[in-house]
């Protein structure tokens, strides 16, 4: 089958970038740092990306974003001419945003579509690992390709029915994807009058539709503060990981907005607690 990456971004710019990592709501960067920090995520994510060497890569959006702006930033990648397209979605709510560019990746299954299997993820996971969508991939194709998969598609065999998807740490997901026969869509999975969370909403739909699910490891997002320091350890973890394993890929365009930050971690420590003994 042939697969496709939808790196789902709106266009870095300060005041409108990451803003509850900033001062202004409750955070600790400046907008221009949480601006910084988030194109340093979204190279990092592409590269790896790119590097996982299993899927066309794509790029959608916001409608309202500077293309000019954006396409300036994506020449700092590493292979930028690895993009296969740059495109904006169609506006409106997050739900109709990430259908858009899904759509325009599957077409509904039609011959002229672009892939037979679609990632959408965001560009805040810079912590992403090249097997993780090669796990994605595998684990599409497996599901994809059974009894189950066959029996819950809405096209043609020999593309089967199939999902996956890794959750987040705030009852939302970091990556998901499907096949071009997979009975699925977004509306309602992020607004909805229920107050059912959108990793809620995505297992009810599968669950409905008797669609072969896949679970991935969980991909951290940097949202807030909290986010963020969990972040910074974790890259200590992956720094000396990589030491002994090469195929750990550092996210390093976001390690030095790190470093140039100064930020470090830390665990309050709880009030009334004895000292450890001397």
């Amino acid at each position: 089958m042939k697969n496709a990456i939808v790196v789902f971004t709106k266009v870095p710019k300060a005041g409108d970038s990451k803003t509850r990592l900033t001062t202004d709501r409750g955070g600790i960067l400046t907008p221009d740092e949480a601006k910084e920090f988030y194109i340093a995520s979204l190279l990092d994510v592409i590269d790896c990306c790119v590097s996982s060497n299993c899927c066309d890569v794509y790029l959608c959006y916001n409608k309202d974003g500077d293309r000019s702006y954006l396409k300036t930033i994506l020449e700092a990648a590493a292979d930028s001419h690895a993009i296969k397209e740059v495109f904006p979605d169609n506006g409106g709510t997050f739900d109709k945003g990430m259908q858009y560019a899904v759509d325009h990746i599957l077409q509904n299954g039609a011959p002229s579509r672009l892939a037979d299997t679609v990632l959408i993820l965001g560009g805040d996971i810079p912590s992403l690992q090249q097997e993780t969508i090669r796990r994605a991939v595998r684990t599409l194709e497996k599901l994809a390709s059974s009894e189950n998969g066959s029996l819950a598609g809405n096209g043609e065999p020999p593309v089967g029915a199939a999902m996956v998807v890794s959750a987040d740490q705030e009852c939302g997901f970091n990556i998901l994807g499907y096949t071009c026969t997979t009975p699925f869509d977004f509306n309602g999975v992020f607004y909805n009058q229920d107050g059912v969370t959108a990793l809620d909403m995505v297992t009810y739909k599968a669950q409905e539709q008797c669609i072969p699910f896949g679970m991935l490891e969980i991909v951290p997002d940097v949202d807030v503060p909290v986010d963020l320091a969990g972040f910074i350890s974790v890259v200590k973890v992956m720094q000396l990981a990589e030491k002994y394993d090469s195929s750990v890929l550092l996210p390093k365009r976001t390690i030095r907005v790190l470093e140039s930050l100064g930020l470090e971690a830390s665990a309050p420590v709880p009030a009334g607690m004895p000292a450890p003994p001397s």
